[in-house]
């Protein structure tokens, strides 16, 4: 009676990624969705020494304070709650967020550990212009959109370096090993490269701090989920220039999905070595591994609806990953005018996903067919970042000068194997009770990508003007071989990028701002030809105004901007292994962002987005349509107020959030919609040395996501996806 229900499951990440180039859902081979010195009298003699020597060279100390030494990806600026004054996301170079000329948001660690995120994409869902929910609930990635446009490969930077990553090989960012995360919207490749028009995300990672402290932490929450972590860091005993940070975790954790592990193993060490006032040069390192389910997904109706039968299959279900990090980030002040900067990080990610699948459901039978599939992925990149920056008077203007050469070296091995695997009884559901066998790798795909490039930013400052320029020469070189042993396809692209803002800051702390910015990616493939495919392009406008109020930690932005991507990939509707390089995708719309700290009392973050993403050149069923899974208006905050002395229950934190996710298109004929839905985010903490000073710097904190358990599915490109559940999360530490 109701006859075969064909089941499609979560595409491969890398078919999102062809998805947000392409006007038509993704076309793969069946895989699931791919992600104070110290007290001493030496130190202190020997800061006073260094201090002197430094004033008598430069003249007045006072008047370089702006050259503290830069942490890479980081910032030097005054942070106050979830307030951030200056970043160096936007220029590579500590300027303060009102000066520069594009969007930037920065997510502060008292947000992060407020809010107690578990994922980067928990990091940035208060942030406007941000999607993480067109792939509803997936542990396995950090996946997610900038104004309309995927940057999961591209997009992710850690430390001012970008990531990367290879099908299902994408690092993952334990966040409890950073410190901030910067949010810059809009085209960066002027200054980072290759990469989207949506924008980067850029973690900062912890550092070893001049004073020692110490943490250590231990959290349970429902789904079976326990953690402990620690994070301890200080001067080397013995030495008054080195310093030291080590951070730990480890989880044991199910999720609401069955099946679905969750579980984590990570370490990372930290060393600084800091000889002097000018000198700095930190060494970073992790080693992590995770598990969890490697298929997320149910079984779907012909028309793309979720059913309640899950393809995952506990005897046949595991992502296990492994990644390994080490780098340097150096900085050395030459003078009053010259610093010389080198960044460099070495990142393997190593993958190992096994999965089944239900391919087809026949109720007349009352059975399930399936396949088993296995995913080897293998990612190794170097990167490489030199800068030298100059600050000084020409006449009356101020200027900052940054000069850079960076190089990048990526290689990804990628192995699929697909086989059968046995029938499912949907009358007895009979999950985890049949061997499934391992099927050999019959899909090899290799890839290398190299990126040398030359950039130069002009900052120059006169009076309340600030005009911003810079510009990048890249060149690419991209071979991909898509069979064991056949011949690569290898392009070599270049292009030159860059952005022109200007920015008049007025003396009441209003900044309005204009810049246009542009971008570029190269794409895998040939057309019909058997030539490469152009690289995609991308332009942007953006207009906007930013009020940091003097003496007062509130900072409100607003900005209007028009993105235009060209040689997007668009199908051959007669022939979908037909790709060409002729699509353009334009994004229009408004944000708006405000960050509160009235200290200690009360934080605040506010973001709305209106977003109108089109395939203005596309299919003829999708041309002047709307991108899906894209909502057209979203907004989020989050407060935490804390009782003072004076009051019963000092001590005592709460905290709630609210995320509007409108109403967008579940694919991009823009047949159906996906329903507007509003869920609610919780925090109640409190200082356990305000009820007895014995106590004294211990925590409590319990923290729930999805408070009222909404459920709700969310389709992009005609694929569904199931919801995150609701999940709480008890936390108790203790610092020195």
């Amino acid at each position: 009676m109701f006859g075969s229900i064909v089941f499609v499951s979560v595409d491969v990440l890398a078919s999102r990624a062809q998805a947000q180039s392409s006007d038509l859902p993704p076309v793969t081979v069946e895989a699931p969705s791919a992600p104070k010195t110290r007290n001493s009298t030496a130190s202190n003699q020997r800061a006073r020494s260094q201090r002197a020597a430094t004033t008598n060279r430069r003249g007045n100390l006072a008047a370089d304070q702006n050259r503290a030494p830069q942490a890479a990806g980081g910032a030097t600026g005054t942070t106050t709650g979830y307030v951030a004054t200056s970043g160096t996301a936007g220029t590579k170079t500590n300027t303060p967020l009102i000066e520069t000329p594009q969007s930037l948001s920065v997510v502060t660690k008292k947000e992060l550990e407020d809010r107690n995120v578990q994922t980067l994409k928990d990091a940035v869902n208060y942030t406007p212009g941000v999607t993480t929910t067109a792939f509803g609930y997936d542990p396995r990635f950090d996946a997610f959109s900038i104004r309309g446009f995927d940057v999961t490969y591209t997009g992710i930077y850690r430390d001012g370096l970008r990531q990367g990553g290879g099908n299902f090989a994408i690092p993952k960012i334990e966040p409890y090993g950073i410190e901030r995360v910067s949010i810059l919207r809009g085209p960066a490749s002027g200054l980072y490269g290759l990469g989207s028009p949506g924008g980067i995300v850029d973690v900062t990672t912890k550092r070893p701090p001049q004073t020692a402290f110490g943490e250590v932490q231990l959290q349970a929450g429902n789904y079976d989920r326990y953690q402990g972590a620690f994070d301890v860091g200080g001067p080397v005993p013995g030495s008054d220039q080195l310093y030291y940070r080590l951070t730990g975790l480890l989880r044991d954790a199910k999720t609401w999905f069955p099946g679905n592990d969750d579980d984590r193993a990570y370490i990372a060490p930290a060393l600084t070595w800091k000889p002097n006032l000018d000198t700095t040069f930190t060494i970073l390192g992790e080693y992590q591994t995770s598990r969890t389910a490697a298929s997320i997904g149910n079984a779907r109706t012909v028309d793309g609806k979720l059913t309640n039968i899950y393809s995952n299959d506990p005897a046949f279900s595991a992502m296990d990953q492994k990644q390994f990090r080490v780098g340097y980030a150096f900085e050395h002040n030459v003078n009053d005018t010259w610093t010389v900067r080198q960044n460099f990080r070495f990142y393997q990610v190593n993958t190992d996903a096994k999965y089944s699948q239900i391919d087809n459901l026949d109720f007349a039978t009352q059975t399930a067919t399936r396949s088993a599939w296995r995913i080897l992925d293998n990612f190794k990149t170097a990167t490489l970042d030199n800068q030298a920056e100059a600050k000084f008077m020409l006449g009356a203007v101020k200027n900052t000068v940054l000069f850079g050469v960076d190089y990048s070296n990526s290689r990804y091995d990628d192995k699929i194997g697909y086989g059968p695997a046995p029938d499912l009884n949907l009358a007895t559901m009979n999950y985890g009770t049949q061997a499934i066998a391992t099927p050999a790798f019959s899909i090899f795909t290799k890839q290398s990508t190299n990126e040398i490039g030359v950039y130069a930013q002009e900052q120059a400052r006169l009076g309340g003007f600030i005009l911003t320029l810079n510009g990048r020469q890249s060149w690419v070189s991209q071979s991909t071989t898509t069979t064991l042993d056949g011949p690569p396809d290898t392009q070599k692209p270049s292009a030159f990028t860059g952005r022109a803002g200007l920015s008049y800051v007025f003396d009441n702390g209003v900044a309005p701002y204009v810049s246009y910015a542009t971008s570029f990616s190269p794409q895998t493939g040939v057309d019909v030809t058997g030539a490469a495919f152009k690289p995609t392009t991308g332009e942007q406008s953006e207009v906007g105004v930013k009020y940091q109020m003097p003496n007062v930690p509130l900072l409100l932005t607003a900005a209007v901007f028009d993105i235009k991507q060209d040689n997007v990939l668009r199908t051959n509707p007669d022939n979908i292994a037909v790709l060409a390089a002729t699509g353009q995708i334009e994004s229009k719309g408004l944000e708006l962002e405000a960050k509160l700290a009235l200290t200690p009392s009360f934080d605040l973050t506010a973001a709305y987005t209106h977003l109108n993403v089109v395939i203005t050149r596309g299919n003829s069923d999708t041309t002047g349509h709307e991108y899906s899974g894209i909502p057209r208006d979203s907004f989020a905050a989050f407060g935490k107020y804390t009782f003072q002395s004076g009051t019963p229950v000092e001590g005592l934190g709460l905290g709630l959030g609210l995320r509007y996710i409108g109403a967008n298109f579940g694919n991009d004929q823009n047949t159906f919609e996906n329903a507007a839905v509003t869920l609610f985010d919780a925090v109640v903490d409190y200082d356990l040395g305000k009820l007895d000073r014995s106590f004294r710097g211990a925590y409590m904190r319990v923290n729930a996501t999805n408070l009222f358990d909404k459920k709700y599915d969310t389709c992009q490109s005609g694929y569904c996806y199931a919801s995150a559940r609701r999940q709480v999360i008890g936390t108790l530490s203790y610092r020195w």
